[in-house]
């Protein structure tokens, strides 16, 4: 058997009657206790206090770290499934874990051995101190004991006179009590005198119920009686002081809670204290309506609010504490009395402040009159939570919520003046240096001057409505303030409708009537062009970028996009460029028209000069691309002929051609002329003259090109012309030529509308010859 075994025997052999454990029983138990309580410390199951993996069998007699570890069976196994190799490896690993745990305990003795000679000195020392203190508690047992014997012998000797002093105290107060009783209405009367209507009360109702117990006795019956007489007299002084209403509504309520108290009826004294209050509170509001009179001037809307808030407000809430306070026992129905009051005196001073608030709209301080709201709601914060039922604080804020309307409202319109001011102050600086006869500033100046005013405008209006949504303000935490007045308010009333606004009225100018475009300077509407086009490249962007980041959007309410807003911007742009492209060549086609109409051509001199026309067209031409230049950028232009500007013509070959068959025009050929002219302008490339203008200056002056040179062939087909007359269109062509197709993006197209007015006069000429090409250059050159 098994030494594990035997030595368990005796353990389970032993029953309840055996003797008890010896000392070498009891150890082992000690050890487990301990052993336990180690374990409970460091928080470890059973199996990680004794090392065991999880998992294992606690009662396997293999495990070496289980309670019921048997060597013998662990050696039979090994025997019976290890090899012999595997045997020595065992035994190596056994011996070195025993010298490590040998090691590991002379370690933890080593460094443990001052805090165990520590611990051994400190329970030395407690034993000395528990000595001191057992004498202590000795001495003070018998302290106690003999404080305890003294109060019972003191107690036994005073116990006759403490009964008799008991009495004669008893016997005492009660003769008090009689003499208090006869002498109050003489104690009554006194204060009566004296105005201490208090103190009568009070004296009045410590009596009252002993009065009316023992009114059967004759004696109390006549106290009761003269006291019942100067209550009377109490009572109507009472009401002759609150109806008088000279005292503020501390006194009132004062008077109306000893009257209650002497037993008036509530219902009447509510009635008169309610009508009291009105009165002195409708005398606020006359005060304030007179502040509103045209003299004395009006005080700042400030001190209006302050004015109010103290004397209105503040006495609306002492009315209703001192309500509630007095007639709590009325109820609901007093509780919808005191709601009506408030509400109905409460609308007179709601619209006393719209009124002043009104006078503010047109001022433009911001900051001056948010804090006056901010008192204005502060101050019906308390009459507010008082008088719930009377939503005085629901229609503060509703105030509160329309003046930031207005306000809005008000710097949309300021927002929208700055862009006109700024409009008009273009429009005197453009005008400026041709009054003066001086150089004025560039296009490019004044756009940034525009540009730049306008933003500090949009700046100065975000961060004036920004001081509505300010922390330390009352309401900015109402969820109008966070949510609608930030995202429909601010970013859509204010910023997308001044945006919006602009671009109208922008496009306004191309709605200007005219031939020549009304009295809208060509120069502004480039400037507006170029100004609409920089806020659909990036101004836009930036300004509601900044604009949701000041007013945190707190609002699911949809909003308008950047997209939306830069495509109505860039439309803007190309209606205005367009509009500019027009007028210019307007301007140009008028000068052409006037030109050709007032001539006689049928009987002009033989050229010697290009007309003094075609040279101011060539220079206004020259101007506008100076002007367009300094906002556009160039523009792509078609790769350009060599000789453009020395070839003599070939465009003028219809012209040759006519010339050369003219003998051959007799009456009875007049459709093959016109054939030919037919025959040529299809294989011609069609023009088309108002295409859509482009962001750049070669566009732009192609435009006005096409215009003016579209205009010249039709007032050319409406003339006669004779041989000299012809001659002169051929010169003025070839000058126009010289010059106009380095503005243009193909120069081709140059060449093929001259074609075409030479052809026209050609077609329009009863003997068409035309002059030499040299005679031409020769001409040109010297013009």
């Amino acid at each position: 058997m098994a030494p594990g075994t035997m030595a368990a025997e005796p353990g389970h052999g032993s029953g309840p009657g055996d003797s008890p454990k010896g000392p070498e029983a009891e150890a082992p138990e000690r050890r487990r206790k301990a052993h336990g309580m180690l374990k409970l410390y460091y928080g470890l199951s059973e199996g990680e206090a004794a090392g065991r993996p999880a998992g294992t069998d606690p009662l396997d007699p293999t495990d070496l770290n289980g309670a019921h570890f048997d060597p013998e069976v662990y050696l039979d196994k090994l025997r019976r499934e290890c090899p012999l190799a595997q045997l020595m490896d065992s035994e190596t690993d056994m011996v070195r874990q025993i010298r490590a745990l040998d090691s590991d305990m002379q370690t933890l003795v080593y460094e443990n051995y001052n805090k165990f000679i520590s611990a051994t000195d400190t329970i030395r020392k407690m034993k000395n101190d528990f000595r001191k203190m057992e004498d202590e508690m000795d001495r003070l047992a018998t302290n106690m004991a003999v404080i305890t014997d003294f109060s019972a012998r003191i107690s036994a000797t005073l116990q006759d006179r403490h009964e008799r002093i008991t009495k004669l105290a008893g016997v005492h107060a009660l003769l008090r009590k009689l003499q208090f009783l006869f002498e109050l209405p003489s104690r009554l009367t006194k204060c009566v005198e004296l105005g201490a209507y208090g103190q009568a009360v009070r004296y009045q109702g410590r009596a009252q119920a002993v009065l009316q117990q023992y009114q059967h006795l004759p004696s109390f019956r006549a106290i009761q009686d003269d006291c019942q007489v100067i209550t009377a007299r109490l009572v109507q002084q009472l009401r002759q002081r609150f109806r008088e209403g000279g005292s503020g509504a501390p006194e009132q309520a004062e008077c109306v809670e000893l009257l209650l108290a002497l037993g008036e009826p509530a219902e009447e004294l509510c009635e008169e204290f309610l009508a009291h209050a009105r009165g002195r509170l409708e005398e606020e509001l006359r005060s304030l309506e007179a502040e509103l009179g045209p003299s004395p001037p009006a005080p700042d809307v400030l001190e209006f609010t302050d004015h109010g808030g103290s004397g209105f407000v503040g006495g609306l809430c002492q009315v209703a504490a001192a309500y509630q306070e007095l007639f709590a026992a009325q109820g609901p129905a007093g509780a919808e009395k005191l709601a009506a009051f408030a509400r109905e005196l409460g609308g007179c001073y709601f619209a006393l402040v719209e009124r002043r608030l009104a006078q503010e709209q047109g001022g433009g301080d911001n900051s001056l009159l948010v804090r006056a709201l901010d008192r204005f709601h502060r101050r019906l914060r308390a009459p507010g939570a008082l008088l719930a039922a009377a939503g005085l604080a629901e229609a503060a804020t509703e105030i509160v919520e329309r003046v930031a309307r207005e306000r809005l409202g008000y710097h949309l319109q300021g927002l929208r003046a700055a862009f006109l001011g700024c409009l008009t102050d273009v429009r005197q600086a453009l005008a400026a240096p041709r009054l003066a006869g001086k150089e004025g500033p560039g296009l490019a100046e004044l756009l940034a001057n525009v540009a730049s005013s306008i933003l500090s405008h949009i700046k100065a209006s975000l961060a004036a409505v920004h001081l509505f949504t300010a922390k330390e303000v009352s309401f900015s935490n109402k969820p109008y303030f966070r949510g609608e007045f930030c995202s429909q308010g601010v970013r859509e009333g204010l910023i997308v409708s001044f945006i919006r606004s602009m671009c109208q009225t922008a496009q306004s100018f191309c709605d200007s009537p005219g031939e020549k475009g009304g009295a809208t300077p060509p120069a502004l509407l480039l400037l507006l062009s170029r100004l609409c086009l920089d806020y659909e490249t990036a101004t836009i962007s930036y300004i509601l970028t900044l604009t949701d980041e000041q007013f945190l959007v707190q609002d699911q309410s949809p909003v308008t996009p950047v997209s939306t807003l830069c495509a109505e911007a860039r439309e803007t742009a190309r209606r205005l460029l367009t509009h500019y492209v027009k007028v210019q060549g307007l301007v140009i086609s008028q000068m052409l028209r006037k030109s050709v109409e007032t001539r006689d051509w049928l009987s002009t001199l033989e050229p010697r000069n290009v007309r003094a026309v075609m040279k101011r067209v060539v220079e206004d031409t020259t101007a506008i691309d100076v002007q367009v230049g300094l906002l556009y950028e160039e523009g792509v232009r078609k790769a350009q002929s060599s000789d453009s500007s020395k070839r003599t013509f070939s465009v003028y070959s219809s012209s040759r051609q006519q010339g050369r068959y003219a003998p051959s025009y007799t009456p009875s050929a007049p459709m093959d002329t016109n054939l030919l002219s037919n025959i040529q302008k299809l294989f011609s490339e069609r023009i088309d003259v108002f295409s859509p203008v482009e962001f750049n200056k070669v566009s732009v002056l192609t435009g006005i090109i096409k215009i003016s040179l579209k205009t010249l062939l039709e007032c050319v087909r409406l003339r006669t012309f004779g041989r000299f007359g012809l001659q002169q269109v051929q010169v003025d062509c070839h000058f126009l030529q010289l010059y106009l197709w380095r503005f243009v993006a193909d120069e081709e197209l140059v060449h093929l509308l001259l074609d075409e007015v030479v052809a026209s006069a050609a077609l329009r000429c009863p003997d068409p010859v035309p002059m030499e090409p040299s005679v031409v250059e020769v001409i040109c050159e010297r013009g």
